[in-house]
Protein backbone atom coordinates (compact mmCIF):
# COMPACT_ATOMS: atom_id res chain seq x y z
CA UNK A 1 0.00 0.00 0.00
CA UNK A 2 0.94 3.20 -0.83
CA UNK A 3 2.42 5.60 1.80
CA UNK A 4 1.40 9.60 1.53
CA UNK A 5 2.87 12.31 2.60
CA UNK A 6 1.94 16.12 2.65
CA UNK A 7 4.27 18.34 0.57
CA UNK A 8 3.66 22.20 0.61
CA UNK A 9 4.83 24.91 -1.15
CA UNK A 10 4.17 28.66 -1.51
CA UNK A 11 2.63 30.44 -4.25
CA UNK A 12 0.85 34.20 -4.63
CA UNK A 13 -2.63 34.81 -3.10
CA UNK A 14 -3.78 36.13 -6.39
CA UNK A 15 -2.69 32.44 -8.29
CA UNK A 16 -4.55 30.32 -5.31
CA UNK A 17 -7.63 32.37 -5.67
CA UNK A 18 -7.39 33.09 -9.61
CA UNK A 19 -7.06 29.11 -9.59
CA UNK A 20 -9.87 28.43 -7.17
CA UNK A 21 -12.16 30.83 -8.96
CA UNK A 22 -11.33 28.48 -11.63
CA UNK A 23 -12.21 25.82 -9.92
CA UNK A 24 -8.82 24.46 -11.11
CA UNK A 25 -7.99 21.24 -8.19
CA UNK A 26 -4.44 22.55 -6.96
CA UNK A 27 -3.67 19.22 -5.49
CA UNK A 28 -3.81 17.37 -8.61
CA UNK A 29 -1.97 19.44 -10.21
CA UNK A 30 1.14 19.95 -8.24
CA UNK A 31 0.70 15.93 -7.94
CA UNK A 32 1.17 15.66 -11.92
CA UNK A 33 3.27 18.09 -12.24
CA UNK A 34 5.80 16.48 -9.72
CA UNK A 35 5.19 12.68 -11.44
CA UNK A 36 5.52 14.01 -14.73
CA UNK A 37 8.95 16.04 -14.00
CA UNK A 38 10.32 12.76 -12.05
CA UNK A 39 9.19 10.54 -15.19
CA UNK A 40 11.44 13.42 -17.29
CA UNK A 41 14.48 13.14 -15.05
CA UNK A 42 14.68 9.35 -14.93
CA UNK A 43 14.48 9.59 -18.75
CA UNK A 44 17.33 11.75 -18.74
CA UNK A 45 19.20 9.86 -16.86
CA UNK A 46 18.20 6.40 -18.95
CA UNK A 47 19.31 8.33 -22.21
CA UNK A 48 22.45 9.25 -20.30
CA UNK A 49 23.03 5.80 -19.37
CA UNK A 50 22.83 4.72 -23.01
CA UNK A 51 24.68 6.78 -24.35
CA UNK A 52 27.71 5.74 -22.01
CA UNK A 53 26.56 1.80 -22.76
CA UNK A 54 26.42 2.55 -26.38
CA UNK A 55 29.98 4.00 -26.17
CA UNK A 56 31.57 1.13 -24.71
CA UNK A 57 29.68 -0.84 -27.41
CA UNK A 58 31.26 1.04 -29.97
CA UNK A 59 34.73 -0.25 -28.71
CA UNK A 60 33.68 -4.03 -29.03
CA UNK A 61 35.26 -5.92 -32.17
CA UNK A 62 32.37 -7.95 -33.73
CA UNK A 63 34.47 -9.62 -36.10
CA UNK A 64 36.70 -10.73 -33.40
CA UNK A 65 33.90 -12.11 -31.41
CA UNK A 66 32.56 -13.87 -34.52
CA UNK A 67 35.57 -15.38 -34.98
CA UNK A 68 35.90 -16.77 -31.78
CA UNK A 69 32.22 -18.09 -31.84
CA UNK A 70 33.03 -19.75 -34.79
CA UNK A 71 36.76 -21.60 -33.39
CA UNK A 72 34.74 -22.87 -30.39
CA UNK A 73 32.23 -24.17 -32.58
CA UNK A 74 34.65 -26.10 -34.85
CA UNK A 75 35.96 -27.13 -31.17
CA UNK A 76 33.59 -29.30 -30.65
Amino acid sequence: MSRYITVSTKVRRELKEEAEKLGINISEVLRKALEEEVKRRKLEELKKKINEINYILKKIDIDRIVKHIRETREGR
